[in-house]
């Protein structure tokens, strides 16, 4: 099975700037690819970027292109979102997720098969 755990969560006002950590177990067995979602009241597991473990190709939604980047440290066993440029929009809960498809990495979130618990982002 694989584990995720998310942390880097919390408040900073717009303009500012945070790095999400999700620590992963067994990824490397398990999955093709991992990738990060945010979820509000108003729109559930919005896509925004992926990451193809084996040669570090990425994804990045058209809504958050130019503000985050997405990477791995694969000998932490470790994926990371850096966000820039922060907006009061970018207000959700955040979350990590991977997928065992060998075929496909983006950011359609039921292609997508196992999740963390999420972190927080309040930007104000």
């Amino acid at each position: 099975h694989v584990q995720l755990v998310e942390s880097g969560g919390g408040s900073v006002q717009a303009g500012g700037s945070l790095r999400l950590s999700c620590a992963v177990a067994g990824y490397t067995s398990r999955s093709n690819c991992l990738g990060w979602f945010r979820r509000t009241d108003e729109q559930e597991r919005e896509g925004l970027a992926a990451i193809v473990i084996r040669d570090g190709r990425t994804y990045t939604a058209d809504s958050v292109q130019g503000r985050f980047t997405i990477s791995q440290d694969n000998a932490k066993n470790t994926l990371y979102l850096q966000m820039n440029s922060l907006k009061p929009e970018d207000t959700a809960m955040y979350y990590c997720a991977a997928s065992v498809s060998p075929w496909y990495c983006g950011g359609v979130a039921t292609t997508y098969n196992y999740w963390g618990q999420g972190t927080q982002v309040t930007v104000s």
